[in-house]
């Protein structure tokens, strides 16, 4: 019997690994150029945002110098971040939004706060986080006071910004008057008859914060001025002969130059009522001053009484076309609602009240009896 045949196992062939086709791939250099754009763009981008967060809390801004009024209720979210405070070129009203929420933990207090000129965000959370209200001033404008005099108050007023009025200087006239009530008028808008402003500003005592300037100032006291005259116009008494609350006005800036005594205002202003009333002229001395502007040196001569100015009310029928001083909320008061009676003179007596009379002669009495007491006061 044949043996069986040995099973031959298969040789094993060389194991020849061949090459791959592909290329190797090898780990991407550090110093390749698509990591270096990478880097360049993150920095980039880095660089952007800082620039933006740097714009919108640390640049200057372009706000001026100013008060900032804060009033009761306000927050620092409405002051600084609905309307983002930063102006600089690429500030962001989400950075603003973020920083203010951030940076501000306490209720703001309501108050005046000094700005400086160009503050940036950050400075504006200081100040006002900090409590840095600006100091207070105050400013005293008295009745029967011209605008001359209100003008250069406030030139002379330290606290007080000078914006539309010319620098204080020597020798200020009536001239230069009407050239800073000419800016005046335009800053504020308000018309008169002959470019004169007199009149339009409500003496008062009033307190402002440093830094404040003229024009915030005199708008303040323009606008109190409109509202006393407008809501006195309103009640006034029936059939007085004014044509318009400016006719009112210039009325209450006699009254006010005639008599300082708060009971005798009322009969003043009866008075020239009563003269406008019967066609007479006003003769009333301070319109004869105020119409002398420069010239007038303290005193009156009779060629000052005979001199046609357009203020001379003893030349001139009517009311004189501005009012010849800043009257008081009495005096337009009294204006509005003179004494029922029938006086249409007056004079001093001397001792600094007035006598007043219905007919010529009794005036007369009453301007001897003046003299006799001047005379006997100089002895």
């Amino acid at each position: 019997m044949a043996a069986p045949k040995k099973t031959q196992k298969p040789q094993k062939t060389p194991n020849h690994r061949r090459a791959s086709r592909r290329p190797k791939t090898h780990a991407t250099s550090p110093n390749s150029p698509i990591k270096t754009v990478l880097l360049m763009m993150a920095l980039v981008a880095t660089l952007v945002v800082l620039f933006v967060v740097y714009q919108s809390i640390y640049a200057t801004t372009g706000h001026p110098e100013h008060i900032l009024t804060v009033d009761k209720g306000e927050t620092y979210h409405s002051l600084l971040s609905k309307k983002p405070w930063s102006d600089a070129f690429l500030s962001s009203a989400f950075v603003t939004k973020a920083y203010v929420a951030l940076a501000t933990d306490k209720p703001l207090q309501a108050g005046n706060y000094q700005v400086p000129a160009g503050a940036s965000l950050a400075q504006m959370i200081r100040i006002l986080s900090q409590g840095g209200m600006a100091t207070e001033f105050s400013l005293r404008i008295i009745e029967g006071k011209t605008v001359k005099e209100l003008y250069h108050t406030l030139k002379t007023t330290d606290g007080v910004v000078l914006k539309v009025l010319t620098p204080p200087a020597d020798g200020y006239s009536w001239t230069d008057v009407a050239r800073d009530n000419q800016a005046v008028a335009q800053a504020l808008e308000i018309e008169s008859p002959n470019g004169n402003l007199e009149g339009m500003f409500a003496p008062n005592t009033y307190q402002f914060s440093h830094g404040t300037t003229d024009l915030e100032i005199l708008r303040r006291l323009y606008q109190d001025q409109i509202k006393i005259l407008n809501k006195a116009w309103e009640s006034r008494d029936e059939s007085l002969p004014y044509e318009t609350p400016y006719d009112a006005l210039i009325m209450a800036s006699i009254i006010e130059k005639e008599t300082g005594i708060k009971q005798e205002r009322q009969m003043v202003s009866a008075v020239f009522v009563n003269r406008l009333r019967q066609g007479m002229r006003l003769q009333t001395d301070p319109t004869i001053i105020y119409g002398m502007f420069d010239r007038y040196d303290g005193k009156i001569y009779r060629s000052n009484i005979a001199e046609k100015t357009d203020y001379n009310t003893y030349q001139i029928d009517g009311l004189p076309p501005t009012p010849i001083a800043l009257p008081s909320a009495a005096s337009i008061k009294a204006a509005m609602h003179p004494a029922d009676t029938d006086v249409i003179y007056f004079v001093a007596t001397g001792n600094g009240g007035h006598t007043f009379s219905r007919t010529y002669q009794e005036h007369q009495k009453a301007v001897a009896e003046y003299r006799a007491f001047m005379r006997d006061s100089n002895q």
